[in-house]
């Protein structure tokens, strides 16, 4: 099936951006790499917003993809544990386009619920911490494991993003063998995170 001219427009500002950054994504520059005129560029989005919404929204769906692709099955058919260890795994190479996006997204809350939606099916969220209780019970014991589950893999989650970003901005590459180490470590660290039995 041929790709429509949406897509490939798409596709031509994500090379764009993946080789200049945001700031020069003009409707020249995605004309340009996309070869086509700025009105037909126009004609499929009329402002420039609606064209960095549009990348936005088409460049996380390829990251989720690519963590389908990875993991083998959508996040629905996945565990928790094989959501996570895709989405460790992917931040072994990160693209410079989603890196710059999502740094972008960050001040457009509508931009930015592109990618909240697909970080909230694949990687560990934020853990509510409740108020202290004063009880000693066992029902206090099983909520304190569980949360403290809770924070262990949110820690996985953040050396994840640090690897991605580290990856990302370091002049200095890892080695394979020490990158495929800390990733193995960080899923490890995901995984030993134990919620008592219910």
């Amino acid at each position: 099936m041929r790709p429509s001219k949406r897509h490939e427009i798409l596709d031509a500002a994500t090379r764009v951006v993946q080789r200049e950054g945001v700031t020069t994504l003009t409707y020249e520059s995605v004309a340009a790499e996309a070869g086509m005129t700025k009105g037909g560029l126009l004609y499929h989005f009329p402002s420039r917003e609606e064209l960095l919404l549009g990348l936005h929204r088409h460049v996380a769906q390829n990251w989720e993809l690519a963590l389908e692709a990875q993991a083998g099955g959508t996040a629905q058919e996945l565990s928790r544990d094989e959501r996570f260890r895709a989405f460790v795994r992917l931040s072994q190479n990160p693209e410079r386009a989603e890196l710059l996006l999502m740094l972008e997204a960050s001040e457009d809350p509508v931009a930015n619920a592109a990618w909240d939606e697909i970080f909230a099916r694949w990687a560990p969220q934020p853990p509510e911490v409740p108020e202290p209780a004063v009880t000693g019970d066992t029902e206090k014991a099983d909520d304190d494991a569980a949360e403290s589950a809770a924070v262990q893999r949110f820690i996985a989650r953040l050396a994840a993003d640090g690897l991605w970003f580290y990856e990302a901005l370091s002049t200095e590459r890892l080695d394979p063998r020490l990158r495929e180490r800390v990733t193995e470590e960080i899923i490890a660290l995901a995984q030993s995170a134990q919620v008592p039995a219910e």
